[in-house]
């Protein structure tokens, strides 16, 4: 398998083409740290964006959703695929330049497009389901009750194959004109990171239930 990605006239950026990637690792490191994605697709003509999570197994990402969500109603109804764009986007810093014009994000994203499937392979479904779940925790599949019949009925997956896909890095400090270098104003960086608290017990929790290791 090839190391990067093919560019596409659809993943080929108009502007900041040097911040472009196709690197098929850090396409693949920038889905599995996000835990949040956004599905955008046409409905009744109209472009509709929804946040959903997802989980990357190799060259195939799910997205999860309800049987009656307006995603999963669409590519119920298109035999070939539903036309999808999906992106991820890591936060990293603020960047803060002497100039407005010039301040700017640290960050990584993704994009992925192509036609999305219902997974309707009842072993398939589950996998992903599972997946899920150890996206958002790893090892929390194996430590939760196993959706029952009427559950997986009501929960839908879509995948997506990773073949139109390309990421975009921004990186450094800011890049301010060499006139404005010595204007009284601070430059620099905040950087940004998501991080996890101490975990909260549901209130109606027992007491003797320990805390999971993978949550310490």
């Amino acid at each position: 398998m090839a190391t990067a990605y093919s560019p596409t006239p659809r993943t080929t950026p108009t502007r900041y083409r040097e911040r472009v990637n196709y690197d098929r690792q850090t396409v693949h490191e920038i889905l599995d740290e996000a835990l949040i994605c956004h599905l955008g697709y046409l409905s009744a003509g109209h472009p509709v964006v929804l946040p959903t999570i997802h989980a990357r197994f190799g060259e195939t990402l799910y997205l999860h959703g309800s049987t009656g969500s307006g995603p999963m109603l669409a590519a119920t109804g298109a035999p070939s695929g539903l036309p999808v764009c999906v992106t991820v986007t890591l936060v990293d810093g603020l960047v803060l330049a002497r100039a407005a014009m010039h301040h700017s994000v640290n960050f990584r994203s993704v994009v992925v497009l192509g036609d999305a499937r219902i997974v309707d392979d009842p072993a398939e479904k589950l996998r992903a389901l599972r997946g899920l779940l150890d996206h958002i925790a790893s090892g929390r599949a194996g430590d939760c009750r196993t959706p029952n019949a009427r559950e997986l009925a009501a929960t839908g997956v879509l995948a997506l194959d990773l073949v139109e896909v390309s990421a975009k890095v921004r990186t450094g400090g800011p890049i301010d004109d060499p006139d404005d270098c010595t204007l009284p104003y601070w430059a620099g960086v905040v950087p940004l990171r998501v991080t996890a608290g101490t975990p909260v017990p549901a209130g109606d929790l027992d007491s003797v239930v320990p805390l999971p290791s993978y949550l310490l």
